[in-house]
């Protein structure tokens, strides 16, 4: 988490998304830790619980970001969310 400290508010929420790829990896994978492991999440509920975690109001970029680094899967029509637990932990 030190990494990702300057990206991060004093809530530990995500203040912006940083420009190196490696990086973004990070914030994604912390982002990815707020979703249970055995839970199935509608769009809905994917953004609310994003929307809890940054500051800058793009919902739609981070849930994008986790759905393209592996962090997240979903039914390609989008009615379903879920976590990737087979996701390699980055760090």
């Amino acid at each position: 988490m030190q990494k990702i400290k300057p990206f991060l508010n004093e809530e530990g929420k995500i203040k912006q998304i940083p420009s190196k790829q490696s990086k973004q990896l990070l914030v994604y994978e912390y982002l990815a830790e707020k979703f249970d492991d055995d839970q199935e999440y509608s769009e809905k509920s994917v953004n609310q619980l994003i929307d809890a975690w940054h500051t800058f109001g793009d919902c739609i970029l981070l849930r994008r970001g986790l759905i393209e680094t592996g962090f997240l899967c979903r039914l390609s029509d989008g009615s379903k969310y879920w976590k990737n637990k087979e996701k390699d932990q980055i760090q």
